[in-house]
């Protein structure tokens, strides 16, 4: 029985031939494509290493794999140029010096990124994660101007006294609570500051027991950022002080919060 051909071909070499031919074809070619990421703090400045700096990640938005990850390191910025000079539009804001972060992905296609920051990383009660996606194209850098800039919105809130978990043998009048509060940048709250603390309202909640006791607003202290007040903790439990922070002129908010035990 004569075998089935294709052409002069006998079947079986054609298919071995057609597999071989793919075999052998070149695989797309990666591209070095490279990103700088930047966390900017909501009407404030860059997020950078006095305050941990911002954790990057960088995923396929379609498979969810993992591209690169990495922290922004650097300063706050240029506090002239990102917060008094007036900007038009295409002009950076980014000095040489502005915390980042930059790396290189190979890509051989188009492909649609997400990006996520997460900060500030030395304040753990601060932390919020925000993203953004596009499609980056292989071999086109993305690094002009000031390159991918995700805001991250909030206040940092830190609850400087009373330590979690003292207890007060005698609160006499009360008990004095301390918090200092930030931009995320970590940039300071003052009297007629470039960020107002006339402008943030910063309130204690206590609960004692779990039952809400009442809420105190807190004062500027005299130090920049330091806001106080003394709270009506004066019959034996276990207080928890939630102390919160809102700048309504931007949307910006913080919390964070201690406790503490009175004896009897």
């Amino acid at each position: 029985m004569t075998p089935y051909r294709i052409g002069s071909i006998p079947a079986a070499a054609a298919c071995a031939a057609v597999l071989a031919a793919i075999a052998g074809a070149p695989a797309a070619l990666a591209e070095p494509t490279e990103v700088t990421v930047r966390a900017l703090s909501r009407s404030a400045k860059f997020i950078g290493t006095s305050m941990g700096g911002a954790r990057i990640l960088l995923h396929d938005a379609e498979t969810g794999e993992l591209l690169a990850h990495g922290v922004t390191a650097g300063s706050t910025g240029d506090t002239e140029r990102i917060m008094l000079e007036a900007h038009t539009r295409g002009t950076p804001i980014a000095t040489g010096d502005a915390a980042g972060w930059t790396t290189t992905l190979d890509l051989d296609r188009p492909t649609r990124v997400r990006a996520t920051a997460t900060a500030p990383l030395a304040q753990p009660q601060a932390l919020v994660t925000v993203s953004a996606e596009q499609w980056l194209v292989p071999g086109r850098d993305y690094t002009a101007g000031d390159g991918w800039v995700l805001e991250v919105p909030g206040l940092v809130v830190d609850v400087l006294d009373p330590p979690a978990h003292i207890t007060v043998a005698d609160a006499g009048d009360g008990v004095e609570v301390h918090a200092n509060v930030t931009m995320m940048c970590g940039c300071p709250i003052e009297p007629g500051g470039l960020w107002d603390a006339d402008a943030t309202d910063v309130v204690a909640v206590l609960y004692r027991d779990g039952e809400r006791v009442g809420e105190t607003p807190l004062a500027y202290a005299g130090t920049p950022s330091q806001f106080e007040a003394t709270l009506p903790a004066d019959r034996p439990g276990t207080y928890e002080a939630v102390v919160h922070a809102w700048r309504g002129a931007e949307g910006n908010s913080g919390l964070d919060r201690t406790t503490f035990t009175m004896e009897e």
